[in-house]
């Protein structure tokens, strides 16, 4: 299939090569990555070439799997599965992973959503595991630039439960869970690299 009729995300062509300088690093000794809420796939078939090591498995809700099976199917890896279907208000599959990573997912979903999706993160993440989470938050509640705000404004008039996430938020809901934050990454765009980890001692 050609790319130009493949679904698109623009954003995923301008943060990607920040965010991958960053998964190197922190997934160097990984070996299998969840990543919830893949959108159009865009993000897994850049990354997964990059990082041969792991299996980067792919996840979306049913009314969006077909998007990321288009560019998988398009883009093949060895190193890249078949998608799965995962929503995190409902059931998750059974699988054990050492990294969650989603991005531009947690101001997209509603807030009751983003409390459940880091409440079944001890179900897959191993013992000392890590979450990495890319896109905009607030710190101290002030937005990270002046486009950030006028996001947010938009954001919330297309759902109102909607909305740009306190940083300090997450992390309560992290620590909830066993994670603690190690890593807050400024990157380009307004926008932030973060990373938690789960304690060794954490169990389900």
């Amino acid at each position: 299939m050609n790319d130009s009729k493949l679904p698109d995300a623009p954003s995923t062509a301008r943060n990607r090569e920040p965010i991958l300088t960053h998964l190197k690093r922190l997934l160097a000794d990984s070996r299998r990555v969840l990543e919830v809420g893949s959108g159009t796939g865009q993000h897994a078939v850049y990354f997964a070439p990059h990082l041969p090591h792991l299996t980067w498995q792919t996840s979306e809700r049913p009314p969006h799997l077909h998007e990321v099976q288009a560019w998988l199917l398009n883009s093949p890896a060895a190193n890249l599965p078949a998608p799965i279907v995962l929503d995190v208000t409902s059931h998750w599959p059974s699988l054990r992973v050492d990294t969650v990573f989603t991005a531009n997912t947690l101001h997209i979903m509603p807030a009751a959503a983003v409390e459940k999706f880091f409440q079944k993160l001890p179900q897959v993440l191993q013992p000392g595991g890590q979450l990495i989470v890319y896109g905009p938050v607030k710190i101290g509640g002030d937005y990270i630039g002046p486009g950030n705000a006028g996001f947010d404004v938009w954001l919330k008039g297309q759902d109102p439960l909607r909305g740009i996430r306190d940083l300090e938020w997450l992390d309560q809901l992290a620590a909830s869970q066993g994670l603690q934050r190690s890593e807050n990454n400024f990157l380009p765009a307004n926008n932030q690299l973060l990373v938690w980890q789960l304690n060794d001692e954490s169990t389900l």
